[in-house]
């Protein structure tokens, strides 16, 4: 999975965001990916004290994965934005998109 993060400077707890695109799969596959994720943030969500906005990008796997693995993934992406562990977005100029031949 992948996890985006970004502090807040408005008072209040974390929020956290879930995304899964229909590349995952099908509505059901979809479903059961966001119910599972949803579940192992709900245990976890006490982890994590910063005031962040986060969002998590499953990836298909998790649709299959053991509970206990996808929970203990959770709990170490909480533990890296609680201590601010990431990638910095780079404040410099993206390249123009090359514009498609029609």
């Amino acid at each position: 999975m992948t996890v985006f993060f970004l502090e807040r400077e408005i008072a209040g707890g974390p929020r956290v965001g879930l995304t899964v695109g229909k590349v995952l799969g099908g509505a059901v596959t979809r479903n059961r990916i966001k119910r599972r994720v949803r579940e192992a943030v709900r245990r976890h969500l006490l982890l994590l004290t910063a005031k962040v906005d986060v969002v998590i990008n499953p990836k298909k796997s998790a649709s299959v994965i053991e509970s206990a693995k996808l929970e203990a993934e959770i709990a170490r992406a909480f533990a890296a934005v609680q201590e601010g562990k990431g990638v910095i977005a780079s404040d410099a100029p993206r390249r123009p998109r090359s514009k498609a031949k029609r």
